[in-house]
């Protein structure tokens, strides 16, 4: 059974400060599917992800979400941006709570849920201390976790690793290929590592600047399954890696895609 929500964008402009960043931009993407946005900076891949959170308005065209169970809802969304965002003057549990106190939640399922949490991210043992005193891989993990205790259907991520070493960013991506496949959570994130684009996501789009444009929508054969992410042994994530490299590598000679 197809499960999750299809994503849309039909001519899809944006502007910031009145400047087009997006112009008239059409992918379609299928149901449970996950989306990396990659390119060169300026190519307005955090525009492009606000404008798909619904966070900020479109001067043209539309985002649209459609759910494969005909159940006529809008997917449940949360961000994790690349400042993270904690709260300083909450603890961890309560950081990793809040969502859930907004929801409503009662008490009981709220202290359930965030142990839940906590434990499936490796943080259980952390949840009275302040995220002052949480490692750089420790605070990230509490963002994931405070996005996902709103049980969402599809994650925002704007390149949220960005500041973390190779080896920390590896175990998250691990971390995140395992919610994708334990929660059939869909994601759409901004990221300028090409293989934790193919590791993660089931789709690629290449943007490219000055002046806006598309180079492509890739589909990526290595995760295409809600598995535990693409085996980074698979020949078929070497050659996506490739590909991508290309791509990139052709725009920026001006060569014709």
């Amino acid at each position: 059974m197809t499960r999750g929500f299809a994503l849309s964008l039909e001519g899809l402009t944006v502007k910031r400060g009145g400047a087009v960043v997006i112009d008239r931009l059409s992918v379609d993407l299928p149901p449970g599917a996950s989306l990396a946005l990659v390119g060169e900076s300026g190519a307005g891949k955090s525009t492009l992800l606000q404008a798909a959170a619904g966070l900020i308005p479109a001067a043209a065209g539309r985002v649209r979400w459609r759910d494969a169970s005909a159940e006529g809802r809008r997917p449940r969304t949360s961000f994790v941006w690349q400042n993270l965002a904690l709260l300083p003057w909450k603890r961890v549990r309560a950081n990793l709570e809040l969502p859930m106190r907004i929801a409503g939640m009662n008490e009981a399922r709220i202290r359930e849920r965030a142990e839940s949490l906590a434990a499936e991210l490796g943080i259980e043992d952390l949840l009275e201390r302040w995220p002052h005193e949480l490692s750089g891989g420790q605070r990230q993990r509490l963002a994931l976790g405070r996005a996902m205790a709103a049980d969402p259907d599809v994650l925002f991520m704007d390149e949220p690793f960005s500041a973390l070493d190779a080896m920390r960013r590896e175990q998250l991506q691990d971390v995140l290929a395992g919610i994708r496949a334990r929660h059939g959570t869909s994601f759409v994130f901004v990221t300028h590592d090409i293989a934790e684009a193919v590791f993660l996501s089931t789709h690629i789009l290449l943007l490219a600047a000055h002046p806006f444009r598309t180079l492509g929508l890739l589909e990526n054969p290595a995760a295409q399954e809600p598995r535990d992410g693409a085996r980074r042994d698979d020949p078929r994530f070497y050659e996506t890696v490739r590909r991508v490299h290309a791509a990139l590598a052709r725009s920026r000679r001006g060569e014709a895609e």
